[in-house]
Formats: structure tokens, sequence, C-alpha cells
């Protein structure tokens, strides 16, 4: 496998392992404001 190759695919994984934590984080977030406005109705 030439170099340029493997650089690319190491970009790829690289793009989709970053991919992967922001979709993590973003839902984990809304999650937690979610949660906030449940636990705020609840009076």
């Amino acid at each position: 496998m030439s170099d340029a190759a493997r650089d690319e695919k190491t970009k790829r994984r690289a793009m989709l392992i970053r991919a992967g934590v922001y979709i993590f984080a973003t839902h984990f977030f809304a999650g937690f404001v979610i949660l906030l406005f449940a636990l705020g109705n609840r009076h």
C-alpha cells in the first residue's frame, strides 16, 4: 500500500472518529437539556 493511500485511510478514520464523538456529545448535551426541562416542569 502506498503512503498516499495509507494517509487517506488514516484521515478518513480520524474523520469518522471525530464525527462519532461530535454526534455523541451533541446527543448527550440535548439529553441533558431535556432532562433539565423535565425536572423543572415537575412542580
